[in-house]
């Protein structure tokens, strides 16, 4: 008997072992959905980044090929063509050189979970509170815990109408 209440506590501590490894364990449904989390924001940042990618591949190449960008970039920074006249006026403040937004960093979050030897911990602690419980029940009910089975002994009894061989005259 208390090795069947053995086993069924064996059972129990792993059963909850394995259940807090698949839920809150390193490889578990609540590291899971932190790493698509951060998988998510990845994506909006690498979207936002590959933005003003174009938007400044787009200016390089007007830079390189459009002479009315070059010459506007010019006139900013005080270039005048030979038929040009420049005036200054004292008082303005120079206009500002363009700022261009590279994106922000991302840091990488780190995964909260429940680490392995602490899911094995709980679930020999389950094991070893069940076994106690049950040998507890059981010695409520018997008076007494024996840590030996006993076997009982079976006894044959017969039945129907007993047959004696008795001589027939």
């Amino acid at each position: 008997m208390v090795h069947k209440k053995c086993l069924i506590a064996v059972l129990l501590g792993t059963l909850v072992y394995t259940m807090l490894s698949f839920f809150v364990g390193r490889d578990g449904i609540w590291v899971y959905r932190q790493m698509q989390e951060q998988k998510r924001n990845i994506s909006k940042r690498t979207a936002s980044i590959q933005k003003i990618n174009d938007e400044l591949s787009l200016e390089y190449t007007a830079l390189e090929k459009d002479k009315d960008v070059i010459a506007a970039y010019a006139r900013k920074l005080d270039f005048v063509k030979t038929d040009e006249k420049l005036v200054k006026i004292t008082g303005l403040r120079p206009s500002q050189t363009m700022l261009y937004d590279t994106g922000t960093v991302l840091k990488r979050n780190p995964v909260k979970y429940v680490s392995e030897s602490a899911c094995k911990a709980v679930g020999f602690a389950f094991f070893i509170v069940t076994l106690i419980l049950m040998l507890l029940a059981d010695y409520n009910r018997t008076g007494k815990i024996s840590f030996h089975t006993t076997k009982k002994v079976k006894e044959d009894f017969i039945k129907g109408v007993p047959v004696y061989d008795v001589p027939q005259i």
